[in-house]
């Protein structure tokens, strides 16, 4: 942040703590997991990549996906999957192939203007057996491609919840709250009566919500809440985007890349029904999916689309009857994401993307749920022994 340039990418891809055997920093060592023939096993597949989406698969066999962050939902067989940071999935394997050894395999999904990295994570499955195994395992060919958009998005069209009568849903339908949010990049002027006037020039790399790229203030705002301590917070933050232009189309105009830093808040009240729109946004040439992720909570997708949002029209495309409950979803490149929840759990709730430079960079901003009638249904208070911690950086508001 202080530098104003990109993070560094990754140079390879984990698969239970191994590079596997494509990484040019590899130790030699990979991880092989032994398994019989004839079984179903459950996977648990977590997206622990900080900083990117990835492809997974398993050569030559199926596998169908049976939960989304801990929700069960209608199985999905595919042969591949799409993980972003944070999200986990439950996947059953049938090792039902002729006894050999098989890769698992990972490959980066990209979206931004960028050079794909072109690293394979992988692993390898060995069927136990007595048999001839002396050759190199099978690579999966079902891996999309880095930039396979459609492969992805394919992917995340199928997952739907169960909603069946073992398994209910509770979509709100009768909406309090609306918001919608526009998701960029950005850049913070590093001289305010000096901005550069060209984008990129020297400006510090930034990102937003609403236009607003986040602060961390010098006293966290679960303190500064709970005990009502004033000055390190606002609760202004907007419901809609302070400036309306053409979201999806690239640009490089001023008035919608400079943003500015500060720590502004949303305060919902405690059982209100939300809905929020992300809209995915072109600026700085910057478009890209963005999984935004919500703490303290689950939200139902109900709708996701290419372009701009239309209040008009879209909604009447929304899924009320199967959508998925989850914690983390994409916000497509150039498009839209339509989610509700009702907010049920009193806190101090983080929402943010879960790209870890774009989390660093400002995009990320924080509900405050009140608390309910009863103490059943409020905040509960700090353990006593818990001091009141205060940052030494400055507060950017």
């Amino acid at each position: 942040m202080e530098s104003g340039s990109d993070v560094p990418h990754s140079n390879g891809y984990l698969i239970n703590g191994e590079l596997g055997d494509f990484a040019n920093c590899s130790s030699g060592t990979t991880y092989c997991w032994s398994v019989e023939y004839g079984k179903t096993y459950l996977l648990r597949i977590v997206g622990a990549v900080v900083d990117d989406e990835v492809f997974f698969a398993i050569a030559e066999h199926n596998l169908t996906i049976v939960g989304v962050d801990a929700a069960d939902i209608k199985p999905i067989p595919t042969s591949y999957i799409m993980i972003s940071p944070g999200r986990t999935m439950d996947v059953l394997l049938t090792t039902n192939r002729p006894p050999g050894r098989y890769y698992m395999a990972s490959r980066q999904f990209l979206t931004e203007d960028a050079l794909t990295d072109n690293y394979n994570g992988s692993a390898i499955i060995e069927y136990i057996g007595d048999y001839n195994f002396s050759s190199s395992p099978i690579f999966p060919h079902d891996l999309p491609q880095s930039l396979d958009l459609k492969a992805a998005m394919r992917f995340t069209s199928l997952i739907r919840s169960l909603a069946n009568e073992n398994y209910p849903i509770s979509v709100p339908v009768n909406v309090t709250k609306r918001m919608l949010i526009a998701v960029a990049m950005n850049e913070l002027c590093r001289n305010r009566t000096h901005c550069n006037v060209t984008a990129g020039s020297a400006d510090i790399m930034a990102s937003s919500l609403n236009n607003i790229s986040w602060a961390n203030p010098t006293v966290d705002v679960l303190q500064a809440h709970y005990r009502n301590i004033s000055g390190y917070y606002r609760t202004d933050f907007p419901d809609w985007p302070l400036v309306m232009y053409n979201f999806t189309e690239d640009t490089n105009e001023r008035d919608t890349y400079m943003t500015d830093q500060g720590t502004k808040v949303k305060v919902l009240n405690y059982n209100e029904s939300v809905e929020v729109v992300f809209q995915g946004t072109g600026v700085l040439d910057g478009a890209s999916v963005h999984p935004m992720y919500m703490h303290g909570y689950s939200f139902y997708v109900i709708g996701m689309g290419k372009g701009n949002f239309n209040k008009e029209t879209n909604p009447l495309t929304y899924n009320l009857v199967d959508p998925p409950k989850v914690n983390t979803f994409i916000v497509p490149k150039h498009g839209w994401l339509a989610i509700r929840f009702v907010a049920n759990n009193p806190g101090v709730w983080l929402w943010h993307c879960h790209f870890e430079r774009h989390l660093t960079w400002g995009m990320d901003t924080v509900f405050i749920v009140k608390n309910g009638d009863t103490e059943e249904t409020s905040l509960r208070p700090p353990p006593s022994y818990m001091p009141l911690l205060v940052r030494a950086t400055k507060t950017i508001s």
